[in-house]
Order: C-alpha cells, then sequence, then structure tokens
C-alpha cells in the first residue's frame, strides 16, 4: 500500500493493479500463513520465556524485522518504478510486471527469513518442512503463470529470462538483508513505550 501510495502521490500511477493486489494478498494472508504455520516447534522455541499479558503483541525483534525488510522493499520497488525504464531498457508495461513479480517474489523469499525471528541461517531445518517447500513452489509457479500465461487478467507482459533473473535475484537479496537486520542489537524495554512515555 505504501508504494501504491507512493507512487500515486508523485507520479499519479499506481504500480499494482487491483488483481495484482488481490494476488499479494492471496500469497501473503493464505499461501505465506499455511506455509508458515506449517513450521514445527522447536526446542529453542519451547524453553523461551512465556510472554506475559501486558507485555505488547510486536515485540521489539519484530520491528527490528518489519522496519528492516519493508524497507529494502519500499526502496526497491520504487527504484523499479522510477528508473526501471533507464535500467532495463524497457517499456512501462514490461517495467509494471517486473514491478509485480519482484514484490511477489519479495514476499515469497521473506517467508524464509519469517521462519524464525532470530535465527541468522534462513535454511536452518528446512528440508524438514516439506509442506513449507511445497507450497513456496506452488506460488512461484503460480506467479509464473500469472505472468507468462494470464497476461490480460493480471494486465501483465512476458519477461525474459534477464528479467526473471532481475526479479529473483533482487528477491533472494532479502535474505542478506534479513541477516543484517538480524544481527542489529534491540532495546529490552518495548520501543513504542519508550516512545509514549
Amino acid at each position: 500500500m505504501v508504494i501504491n501510495f507512493v507512487a500515486a502521490v508523485s507520479t499519479g500511477e499506481i504500480p499494482l493493479t487491483p488483481a495484482q493486489l488481490l494476488w499479494v494478498n492471496l500469497i501473503m494472508d493464505t499461501l505465506g500463513a499455511l506455509a508458515l504455520a506449517t513450521e514445527r516447534p522447536t526446542n529453542e522455541l519451547m524453553n523461551r520465556p512465556l510472554t506475559g499479558r501486558c507485555d505488547p503483541l510486536i515485540t521489539n525483534i519484530m520491528w527490528r524485522n518489519i522496519v528492516g525488510l519493508a524497507s529494502y522493499q519500499i526502496t526497491v520497488i520504487l527504484a523499479l518504478k522510477f528508473k526501471g525504464k533507464s535500467i532495463f531498457g524497457a517499456d512501462e508495461n514490461v517495467i509494471g510486471t517486473l514491478i509485480f513479480t519482484t514484490f511477489v517474489l519479495l514476499q515469497v523469499f521473506n517467508q524464509f527469513n519469517s521462519r524464525d525471528l532470530e535465527a541468522k541461517n534462513v535454511f536452518k531445518g528446512i528440508h524438514k518442512n516439506k509442506l513449507f517447500l511445497g507450497i513456496t513452489g506452488i506460488t512461484i509457479l503460480l506467479q509464473v503463470i500469472m505472468v507468462e500465461f494470464l497476461n490480460k487478467f493480471a494486465h501483465t507482459e512476458r519477461l525474459n529470462w534477464k528479467q526473471w533473473g532481475a526479479c529473483v535475484g533482487i528477491s533472494a537479496f532479502s535474505w542478506l538483508i534479513g541477516w543484517l537486520v538480524k544481527i542489529l542489537p534491540v532495546p529490552k524495554n518495548p520501543i513504542l513505550h519508550s516512545l509514549i512515555n
């Protein structure tokens, strides 16, 4: 939403169409939640102290991860919106498809970062969760179908291998960003509590 708002205010155009936003919501809300819900609890998770009734729902660690990765995603998508034509030498429709595909793949790759709030190795134990891998694979396959075969419905243009590679590379870079974000220290007191008081 931030991306559409900034683009609409600055250029008068939105980069993601309503059909594309519905698809992103399906991925993030349904398939993403299903993929993450299949993650088995680990010993580390079971040994964590209980959360109190008065503790914030979103912890400082969550805030750090959300702000760090959302900042990367917003920066990348806005860079594609404003500089995509000069970088890729493509027309506006192809740039729109690059934005859509990169945004979807950023969500898919971010699921790996979200499996554990503090684990720096996003692949730790991944082989044990075949359902997570299956849902992730299906999501990527559906995105390819949306872009390459359902052009009219999704308002997309077909991408070449170089463009697909750029989308995957930019999205995979979020794993490094996630690692860098996770090494940042967080304060013990809740962030919002510190700001309010």
